[in-house]
């Protein structure tokens, strides 16, 4: 496989690839190949490539949502397919395909100024619209399988082009059967069915006190959108100034027993309702309260602005950071009785 393959060819190639531009850590990593296919049909080519074939394969967006640990000693392959268009527009909501390359805050952004409904509560996640549907991305109140209706993707265990459906994709928190299974699927686009009206979420996490502050009384969706952003730009680090990968600990769900106990001890703990009767609690809370915000181990961190977000100060490495996770789980976990979970991908 040679290097700087042309990029008619639907893919261009890089030999020893730095990977401390494709991941939000910053952290330093190389490949010994990076693959970015701009077109969905070279898949089956770039599958057959010798170093693709002899070497593991790791699908890398934008590197907002996974941990690199070390280096990676094979292909990664991103999928850079680019793309918006309105497959079939029915009045109250349109079809919308998007390629698995855009950004996803500026999706959001395009749905929001074309007068679509219901994303407003996802906007400046960062990371590509083809991630979305694999960590079944959400904030606010609010998950994007909720719009997903197909996600298109090559199989690779079969070298077909699929369209899964939204049952299909059998999403839960944080979750979906391409989580799972990460060595079969690579997304190449997935549509949207976007409402242009839709109620309001604004029971979650200080949106409506945010709207008071913006002196709305009767909000709307881009309304909505504009709480959201200050809301994270205040809460959230900013990926750009210092690196890291958002939201680092999913929030537990646990039986319904286990819950009231923690309360009873603990009755600032913030809790919800979760399915089947059980109770998702706060882990920025759990973390917090076992002593990790603001706290440092070497230029790996734990945000002084947000307990549930990792950072990296400088020149972590991967492995330091996912150090300081098990860290803060086994503390978590010795003083609580709930073991967290990693909500990024860790390499």
């Amino acid at each position: 496989m040679k290097p700087d393959t042309l990029s008619e060819s639907g893919y261009r190639v890089t030999e020893d690839a730095d990977l401390s531009r494709h991941n939000s850590f910053r952290v330093p990593a190389r490949a010994q190949w990076l693959i970015e296919v701009d077109d969905a049909r070279a898949l089956p080519e770039v599958f057959e490539l010798g170093a693709v074939k002899s070497s593991p394969v790791l699908v890398l967006g934008e590197g907002s949502n996974v941990l690199l640990t070390r280096g990676w000693p094979g292909v990664v392959l991103v999928p850079a397919m680019r793309g918006i268009r309105i497959l079939e527009d029915r009045g109250d909501a349109a079809l919308v395909r998007v390629g698995a390359g855009e950004n996803w805050n500026e999706f959001v952004h395009w749905s929001l100024g074309r007068g679509f409904a219901g994303l407003e509560n996802l906007i400046l996640i960062p990371g590509s619209v083809g991630a979305a549907p694999i960590q079944n991305i959400g904030a606010y109140g609010v998950e994007v399988r909720e719009f997903i209706a197909t996600v298109e993707a090559f199989d690779r265990r079969t070298g077909q082009y699929v369209r899964i459906d939204n049952a299909t994709c059998t999403f839960a928190y944080r979750d979906s059967v391409f989580k799972r299974d990460p060595d079969r699927f690579v997304v190449t686009a997935v549509e949207f069915l976007l409402p242009r009206s839709r109620e309001l979420v604004l029971d979650y996490a200080g949106v409506r006190d945010e709207l008071v502050a913006m002196n709305i009384d009767d909000p709307n969706h881009a309304a909505v959108a504009e709480a959201v952003m200050r809301l994270r730009l205040r809460k959230l680090p900013n990926p750009a100034q210092i690196g890291n990968a958002g939201s680092f600990f999913k929030n537990p769900v646990v039986p319904a027993a286990l819950a009231d106990a923690l309360l009873r001890a603990n009755p600032a703990l913030p809790c919800w309702p979760a399915t089947d009767g059980n109770r998702k609690l706060s882990a920025a809370w759990l973390v917090d309260a076992a002593g990790f915000k603001g706290a440092r181990e070497g230029d790996a961190g734990v945000s002084e602005r947000h307990a549930l977000v990792l950072v990296n100060h400088g020149n972590a490495t991967g492995a330091q950071i996912h150090a300081l996770a098990h860290h803060i789980i086994d503390a978590v976990d010795a003083r609580y009785g709930i073991r967290l979970e990693p909500e990024p991908r860790i390499v």
